[in-house]
């Protein structure tokens, strides 16, 4: 049995029971069964049943948005915001989905060759709580489509929206076990990997969490894809139009209140435009509106849990007993942590070479642009980097110094569903969204005819 409370004050939401094991592996058969009529569809059949998906988005956005604020947090516009974009996601593949799941004819010496796309059967979705509806939507939606059923093991602290989401999918008319919520543990996740039934396994959360579920995954030889921590940087050059990186960086830390695997984590400023920085990133964050995440003027909210609190005080503190300096924040009440800029940052430091989760900004100034990728580049993460300069062509050739999954140039890193989504190193492996992501989940079939 476990409690849920609301980061914001601290009051009791609700209490669950984990599932037993027994219970997981039955709930795990029913999507098996429901895999055998559902691969047998066509792709058009089952685009119906993402239409109407969209449709209960829609209808019940008050219920999920307000149920997502309570159990992590989020500023109830940013909850809204999250809803909407999962429609988008669905609109998205609507539209191509067809196209990317078609096989392609080949040239060869035979008379005929060409491939098709198949799915592979029952996936394991284990997703993190910092964005209870999107982060499932860009697992569970293409591996649907492709034809397989998912499971989902989804973070305890929003298990009020994993409930809602297997209910969305009800309410939507999806045949019973094509989606299906898994109330079990971290412990036990690796018993439903063991299942023969589960032929991969999607996670987005920890580098901890990605390491044992990819070794349990790797043993029995399943598929598996891991969307893990990343500790981006943000790079201003010295031709960058200081106010434009001001107001992205903003959005860019400060959004869902820092908890964010792509959000900037470390900000890296030329050395002429650096106080100009400081100074104008300062006065932007000391506006920011901390509250109530119910109230639709909030845009800096509680942390998840007080843990995740503590743990960033912890990484704050020992920063600055090692010389950094805050600027603005610092502080902390209950899950509350003040949006907070640091300077005098060295790389030893834990708001350097750790992943900082949570509205905290170092700050580090860069002579060369060299020395700005050899910082942005020190990191075991290779999510994301943005970079800010008006020398697009130059950039451009550039772009393969940075050891990333992505460069977004003059825009902070977002995920878009016609982008592939992914990193490198320890930032994990394999591609969510676009047509990287509704690949990863299938059998691509050659067929080749004398």
């Amino acid at each position: 049995m476990f409690s849920i409370t609301n980061p914001f004050n601290q009051t009791f939401l609700s209490e669950y029971q984990y599932i037993t094991d027994e219970q997981a592996i039955s709930d795990v058969e029913i999507c098996q069964k429901a895999y055998m009529g559902w691969k047998s569809k066509t792709v058009d059949d089952r685009l119906k049943f993402i239409k109407n998906l969209i449709f209960e988005l829609e209808n019940q956005k008050e219920i999920l948005t307000k149920q997502c604020t309570l159990e992590m947090g989020k500023p109830l516009k940013q909850s809204v915001a999250e809803i909407e974009k999962c429609g988008k996601l669905c609109e998205y593949y609507i539209k191509n989905a067809e196209d990317f799941l078609s096989g392609k004819n080949i040239t060869t010496d035979g008379s005929e060759s060409y491939t098709t796309h198949e799915p592979l059967g029952v996936i394991l979705g284990v997703m993190p709580w910092n964005f209870p509806y999107w982060q499932v939507f860009r697992f569970a939606i293409p591996a649907i489509i492709a034809g397989n059923t998912v499971c989902v093991k989804h973070a305890s602290n929003v298990a009020g929206c994993g409930k809602l989401l297997e209910k969305l999918f009800k309410d939507a008319g999806f045949p019973q076990g094509v989606y299906k919520n898994l109330l079990i543990s971290g412990k036990q996740v690796e018993n439903v990997i063991n299942s023969p039934i589960i032929k991969g396994v999607s996670l987005t959360g920890s580098e901890k969490a990605g390491a044992s579920v990819a070794s349990a995954a790797a043993n029995l030889i399943k598929k598996s894809v891991l969307e893990l921590g990343g500790s981006n940087a943000f790079v201003i050059c010295k031709d960058a139009n200081i106010d434009d990186a001001v107001e992205t960086a903003v959005n860019a830390r400060m959004q869902n209140t820092g908890q964010s695997c792509i959000a900037a984590k470390r900000f890296i400023v030329h050395e002429s435009l650096y106080d100009s920085f400081v100074d104008k990133y300062k006065a932007k964050v000391a506006d920011l509106v901390s509250g109530d995440p119910m109230d639709e003027n909030t845009y800096i909210g509680p942390l998840a849990r007080i843990d995740l609190a503590e743990d960033l005080e912890e990484q704050v503190n020992k920063s600055v007993e090692m010389g950094a300096k805050v600027v603005i924040g610092g502080k902390r009440k209950d899950a509350f942590y003040e949006p907070t800029i640091i300077t005098g940052v060295t790389k030893d430091m834990p708001v350097f070479k750790e992943e900082v989760f949570g509205p905290v900004a170092p700050v580090i100034s860069f002579k060369t642009f060299e020395e700005a990728v050899e910082i942005s580049n020190d990191t075991e993460f290779g999510l994301g980097v943005t970079v800010f300069t008006e020398d697009i062509k130059e950039i451009k050739e550039k772009l393969h110094l940075f050891d990333e999954g992505a460069v977004f140039i003059n825009a902070l890193v977002k995920s878009d569903p016609a982008l592939p989504f992914g990193g490198v190193k320890k930032s994990g492996y394999g591609r969510e969204l676009a047509e990287n992501g509704i690949k990863e989940f299938v059998n691509v079939k050659t067929v080749y005819i004398k």
